[in-house]
């Protein structure tokens, strides 16, 4: 386990807050040494444990290109194995894919022994989902595991995103793309 220590834990505050503040402004704020920001930062980047990513909203409240979202759980027949999930993921080619245009988000999950995967699949339409999944999903599913490797599919509707990597409450403490200002650094997590 690796714990932050205090200036760590300020950086990565500041970071969650605001994913584009400069090294100086971050140590000004925080009575940090600017090269000390500079270090500590590229070796937590270093290390894995700060990763950036930017979001694209498409939903109804974003670009309102994909309405509808749904979760999908594929559980997968006995033998089918965490590692031929993963190498089929990392097989994609580095191309728009039908992952890339239509699931927003994936997991590599376990359900009673059996390797299963999640997905948030988005359309334009619940119809255009179901469509998207077994038109597109489940073929290439089938192209990597083979035609009789799901066991099981469910799937629930989801409704409004709540909360997203701990501490962004979209509806709730966002603001032109960034936690706002007024919301208090003691209400961000991170372990």
């Amino acid at each position: 386990m690796r714990l932050l220590d205090e200036q760590e834990e300020k950086i990565a505050k500041a970071l969650i807050r605001n994913p584009r503040v400069s090294d100086n402004r971050l140590g000004e704020e925080n009575d940090i040494p600017v090269r000390t920001v500079g270090r500590k930062r590229a070796r937590m980047e270093g290390e894995g444990l700060l990763r950036y990513f930017t979001e694209l909203d498409m939903s109804e409240t974003g670009t309102g290109r994909f309405p509808c979202r749904h979760l999908y759980i594929v559980r997968f027949k006995m033998g089918v194995t965490v590692s031929d999930v993963a190498e089929g993921v990392g097989a994609e080619p580095k191309v728009v894919t039908v992952f890339t245009e239509s699931v927003c988000e994936s997991y590599i999950a376990e359900i009673d022994g059996y390797v299963a995967l999640t997905m948030v699949v988005e359309g334009t339409s619940d119809a255009d989902i179901v469509q998207r999944f077994q038109d597109r999903i489940i073929p290439s599913l089938h192209s990597n595991h083979g035609e009789d490797c799901i066991e099981d599919v469910s799937t629930i509707r989801l409704l409004s995103r709540v909360r997203l990597l701990r501490n962004y409450l979209p509806a709730t403490n966002m603001e032109k793309g960034r936690i706002r200002p007024d919301w208090s650094v003691d209400s961000i997590f991170v372990g």
